[in-house]
């Protein structure tokens, strides 16, 4: 054989090498669709994009309140993965066999905090809800989104919610509640911590942490559901929440891993030992 050709042949050899050892991992990587609640959307978006990096998986996120996504999962909504703002929706999907048991796992400990996207209108005690220097108050909608329900815990131990109540603009969700708040159609409103801090600091306006006995600890669990039992980017998206990457990233949002974790807001900077 001619030495062109001895080289041409082995240049072939060589791409379709390449190209079997390409498709081979494409054959690998695999995509799951996630549904997540809304108070997870700053970390988890970048969780996903390392996830992907990291794995050559893919997790396809869909945001929304917690309660929604138990409708649509029993309505036969393609989730593969869930991640829920509580403990007990998700075991309610276990109990109702819908999801796989061993898979539950907690990927973090939320935190409330009344806010406002104004310096200066709520300052670190919460003191402007018992003042009254406001007309609107943002709160998810405590029936299916764990924080607003949290909300309303809040503002019945400290026997406000009565005189409060009429003054509720109410969100679908955390993420609308927020919105609401920082678009100035409220003054203020209880929005999940890792909406208003990013990096181990408030990222504007100004806040209330609110004290954690005054609220039930927000457990937020995963589950893989049943229908992607054998998926293997579910299994991979799950072990890579409970590692150290993703753990780094919800710290800087303002999770903690322990209920009952000390955490506490100093100016803007937070501070994980009060």
């Amino acid at each position: 054989m001619p030495l062109r050709l001895k080289r041409l042949q082995g240049t072939l050899l060589s791409l379709l090498t390449l190209t079997g050892a390409c498709c081979a991992d494409l054959a690998l990587a695999d995509e799951v669709q996630v549904a997540v609640a809304s108070n997870f959307t700053a970390p988890m978006e970048r969780i996903a994009a390392d996830f992907a990096r990291d794995t050559g998986h893919r997790a396809l996120l869909s945001f929304g309140a917690t309660g929604k996504f138990y409708a649509q999962i029993k309505n036969g909504a393609p989730f593969g993965v869930f991640l829920a703002a509580d403990a007990k929706t998700p075991a309610r999907l276990v109990a109702e066999g819908d999801a796989v048991a061993d898979s539950r796992f907690t990927y973090a400990f939320g935190h409330l905090v009344l806010w406002s996207a104004q310096e200066g209108t709520v300052d670190e005690k919460g003191s402007v809800l018992k003042t009254g220097d406001f007309r609107h108050l943002a709160i998810a909608n405590p029936k299916t989104a764990p924080y607003g329900a949290a909300a309303v815990e809040v503002l019945t131990k400290l026997d406000l919610l009565e005189k409060l109540q009429p003054r509720f603009v109410t969100g679908e969700n955390i993420g609308q509640a927020h919105q609401f708040v920082a678009s100035g159609n409220a003054e203020l409103g209880f929005v999940a911590l890792s909406q208003v801090a990013a990096d181990g600091q408030l990222t504007g306006g100004s806040a209330w942490l609110v004290p954690g006995d005054l609220y039930s600890p927000i457990q937020q669990d995963a589950i893989v559901l049943k229908q992607a039992a054998d998926n293997p980017a579910a299994q991979a998206l799950t072990n890579y929440l409970k590692g150290a990457a993703a753990r780094g990233i919800m710290l800087t949002y303002g999770y903690s891993f322990a209920e009952g974790a000390g955490l506490c807001l100093r100016g803007s900077t937070l501070q994980l030992s009060c």
